[in-house]
């Protein structure tokens, strides 16, 4: 492959010598032609050309038959031909004087030995076949330097949009036979180092980066090595560096520097909330307990009880502790652990002016599919005793009456116990960001089985669902739309205190906690239009960008009506609409604020102007 020199342009129109002009500036080295009158071209003709037509070559000149010659532009046109690429330097134009004044051009072009075939080595991650995509187009051509080096730009470019940014075309070599051979270095990982964890264990963040030594270094890969280390939010900060090494300059170390955060931590707080009333709460936590990355947390609260006008509710005080164990990779990086133990007292918002007690303790194991990233399954045992005592007899008795219903029903009303739960379930998730989500789909569906060991007449199943389809709408908001369901699949005597219920911010807002009916099934739908408040998500306060204004609608019916739904006059079907606030708030989930006016009869106990509901985190079951 011969480098770009000079070309030269033999003029013997008028017996005077050769003109040389330098191809880079087209300056005219030498000329000692007499001035004359226009020559006219008659005819142009190549020779030498052999694979490359005349018709591409005469494509690249701005002389044409007819034209008027011109030394400079045909100085010019040699240059274009040459450019082509398929074309020694040895390269002429001879202007011949015909008889008839006019000129003939002789262009005199001397091709490039052909391309017969090619050979790539050194490649692993890219198929040969998808390189020779760039390259057998010049097959059986002249070679061409300029095809060439775009090539290896394209080659490189297919390696960078996989993620292999270190690979690149080390060598070309041509063979006498016409084979141009082509060696890839494509960069592989050597040493990988850990620098900056104090706290930490260095295994902990070894299981979290997936690369390894000798892999051929994909920056798309470790992107996500460093996404996973930021998500086990024991950094503040992680970043890569990347040297090749002294004594092999195609090997690359890379150092992966953390920045740990201070993960241990003390809360104290209140508030005021619709269900716990004015409450106080208290916490401690470490989000990398040991330096493993194992999530501890002890969790207590204590409220005054329901705060808004409920006759279903009795009022007492809230209580509840929860101490809590996470490890995200129990067995491997894909499966976690959850483990907690809990105990509450409070007013029951499924059994009418009784009192709940449950103690318990629960582990779920989760495991994401590697097939399907967005697909994960969990199980989960527990064992829960769940006490439902009596709050205000007199009360009930004359709500009993009232309805004509044997006060001998309370008794099954107050029926709780000591169940084993088995529950699998399967989560789809594919939105575009937790905490301001605008597309994407996220679905469940679970099986609880609940085995009575004080009793096996208790033991029921139930199967529940959701499916939720977030739509983008304009920049910045979104419209999504839910579906519920669940249903008691066995067992004839589940206590009511285990029913499934509607009305609340988790289900129908607009009504009381089970406000709209509780029963063995039901189903419900919303559709919620969500969307920045104008100017503050354009803050500096970050916080405020994930606020959003909601208008929403909400409607669902429940089966199998208890009790409680005829006492209190329930309509065990509703819809509603209303507006609201929503935030995400790190830690916690979305934070959500609503009020949701009835558009059905909200029965004798519920009010036609609605409520404010409270909602924290999401419901997926």
């Amino acid at each position: 492959m011969c480098p770009m020199t000079s070309l030269a342009v033999e003029d013997n129109l008028w017996g005077d010598k050769s003109l040389d002009y330098d191809v880079k500036d087209n300056t005219q080295e030498e000329s000692t032609a007499p001035s004359q009158s226009e020559k006219y071209i008659k005819d142009i003709e190549i020779h030498g050309a052999n694979v490359v037509t005349p018709e591409t070559i005469l494509s690249q000149m701005s002389l044409q038959k007819g034209g008027v010659y011109n030394r400079e532009a045909l100085q010019t046109d040699l240059k274009a031909i040459y450019q082509m690429g398929y074309f020694s330097e040895r390269m002429k134009a001879i202007p011949v004087k015909n008889a008839d004044g006019t000129i003939t051009l002789k262009i005199i072009v001397e091709e490039n030995a052909p391309v017969t075939d090619f050979t790539i080595e050194g490649n692993t991650v890219v198929s040969t076949e998808e390189i020779l995509e760039f390259l057998t187009p010049m097959k059986g051509k002249p070679q061409n330097i300029s095809k060439i080096n775009e090539a290896i730009a394209n080659i490189q470019d297919c390696y960078s949009s996989k993620g292999y940014i270190l690979a690149r075309v080390d060598s070309i070599t041509d063979d006498p036979d016409g084979t141009i051979n082509i060696n890839i270095k494509e960069g592989t990982v050597g040493k990988i180092l850990i620098a900056g964890n104090e706290k930490t264990k260095d295994f902990v963040i070894e299981r979290n980066v997936l690369i390894e030594p000798g892999m051929v270094y994909n920056e798309n890969l470790l992107k996500e090595d460093l996404s996973r280390l930021y998500a086990t939010q024991a950094f503040k900060n992680v970043t890569r560096e990347i040297e090749p090494e002294a004594d092999n300059p195609d090997v690359y170390d890379i150092t992966i520097s953390v920045d740990e955060q201070r993960t241990a931590s003390i809360s104290v707080g209140g508030g005021l909330d619709s269900v716990t009333g004015v409450f106080g709460s208290a916490g401690i936590a470490d989000n990398n307990f040991r330096g493993r990355n194992q999530r501890l947390s002890l969790n207590a609260l204590a409220g005054t009880g329901v705060i808004l006008s409920d006759s279903a509710i009795k009022r007492r005080m809230n209580l509840q502790a929860e101490l809590s164990f996470f490890e995200p990779y129990f067995l491997n990086a894909d499966t976690s652990l959850m483990a907690k133990i809990f105990y509450r007292d409070f007013g029951s918002y499924q059994v009418p002016l009784a009192i709940e007690r449950r103690i318990g303790g629960e582990a779920t194991i989760a495991h994401r599919f590697k097939k399907n990233r967005h697909l994960t399954s969990t199980f989960s045992l527990g064992v829960e005793n769940i006490d439902v005592s009596e709050g205000d007899f007199g009360k009930i008795l004359g709500m009993y009456n009232k309805y004509n219903v044997p006060i001998s029903e309370r008794a099954k009303q107050l029926e709780g116990g000591l169940f084993l739960s088995l529950s699998p379930a399967l989560i789809y998730d594919t939105r575009d960001s937790a905490a301001v989500t605008r597309r994407g789909t996220m679905a469940s569906l679970r099986f609880d089985e609940e085995f009575g060991l004080d009793g096996f007449d208790k033991t029921h199943g139930k199967l529940s669902g959701m499916i939720k389809q977030y739509i983008p709408i304009a920049k910045k908001s979104s419209l999504s739309f839910t579906v519920k369901g669940g249903g008691k699949i066995h067992g004839d005597d589940m206590p009511e205190v285990m029913a499934y219920r509607l009305g609340g911010p988790y289900t129908i807002r607009g009504f009381k906690m089970s406000g709209v009916g509780t029963g063995n099934a039901f189903i419900m739908g919303s559709a919620e239009f969500a969307t920045p408040i104008p100017f503050l998500d354009r803050t500096r306060i970050k916080f405020l960008h994930n606020l959003r204004f909601t208008v929403w609608a909400d409607a669902g019916k429940v089966f199998g009506p208890t009790v409680t739904d005829t006492i209190y006059d329930r309509p065990m079907e509703a819809v509603s609409v209303g507006v609201g606030l929503k935030l995400y708030v790190p830690g916690m989930g979305p934070l959500s604020i609503d009020y949701g006016i009835p558009l059905t009869n909200p029965g004798e106990n519920g009010n036609e102007n609605g409520y404010f509901t409270f909602g924290v985190g999401d419901i997926l079951y």
